[in-house]
């Protein structure tokens, strides 16, 4: 079984385009995304299409609950700062009827059995839907992760940062940020993972994408230039 791992698209489907004609003419049985499908790049309809047409196994990411609390008439405490609050404002006006369906529909966590293997869907980990784990995070943080689940395999989004820990039977994936990463390389962020039997061997995979097109799309709709920058730049705002 093969499997494309996604996670932190936000709403950038110029990236999630170069993705997929990267892997033209190599298929999936499945696609899994962990979170955060929405805000920063003004194609939030466009992404949640690709994710429905392609049956993507989707759990909700921090992004996408600010989103779905200003759907439901609330509001939230972070971001402070009134460029970063623009885009979820635009994003949550920006959505279509079945894109405010589909977010309303997700769960922050998800269990998948694909060749009698177990796996866990995070968007940051186990034990927080908001918890960083990076490369670097300690061998220990991901053993005690590894008791708070039964997944053999736990893919998790929100840090950016791509991995594959195997740690007290446990093997813990970040496929990176398919449309924002955080690293100085603009490039989409991805992985791959392949069952066989009781093998399970992972491939990350960094692919260019027309970011001019999303540069372009903010100033269509007016967004603060810093995000063209961010895109550009592939770094994280201050």
């Amino acid at each position: 079984m093969r499997i494309l791992l996604l996670s932190d698209i936000h709403g950038n489907l110029p990236a999630l385009t170069a993705i997929e004609h990267f892997f033209a003419g190599r298929s999936f049985d499945s696609i899994i995304n962990c979170g955060d499908s929405t805000v920063y790049a003004p194609f939030p309809n466009e992404t949640i299409q690709w994710l429905q047409d392609r049956k993507a196994y989707s759990i909700l990411g921090n992004t996408d609950h600010k989103v779905i609390t200003l759907l439901q008439g609330g509001t939230f405490k972070k971001p402070h700062d009134e460029e970063k609050r623009i885009m979820y404002r635009s994003t949550m006006q920006g959505l279509n009827a079945r894109s405010k369906q589909y977010l309303l529909a997700l769960e922050d966590s998800q269990r998948l059995i694909f060749e009698d293997c177990s796996i866990g869907l995070f968007h940051g980990s186990p034990d927080h839907p908001r918890e960083l784990l990076f490369a670097q995070t300690p061998a220990d943080r991901f053993q005690e992760l590894s008791q708070l689940t039964d997944c053999r395999i736990v893919v998790t989004g929100h840090s950016h940062s791509p991995y594959h820990k195997h740690i007290d039977g446990t093997h813990f994936i970040n496929p990176g940020s398919a449309g924002r990463m955080f690293d100085g390389n603009p490039e989409a962020s991805c992985a791959t993972l392949t069952i066989t039997n009781y093998d399970i061997q992972v491939r990350h995979h960094r692919i260019a994408y027309p970011v001019e097109e999303v540069v372009e799309a903010l100033r269509r709709e007016h967004l603060p230039e810093i995000y063209a920058d961010m895109f550009r730049q592939g770094r994280k705002l201050n």
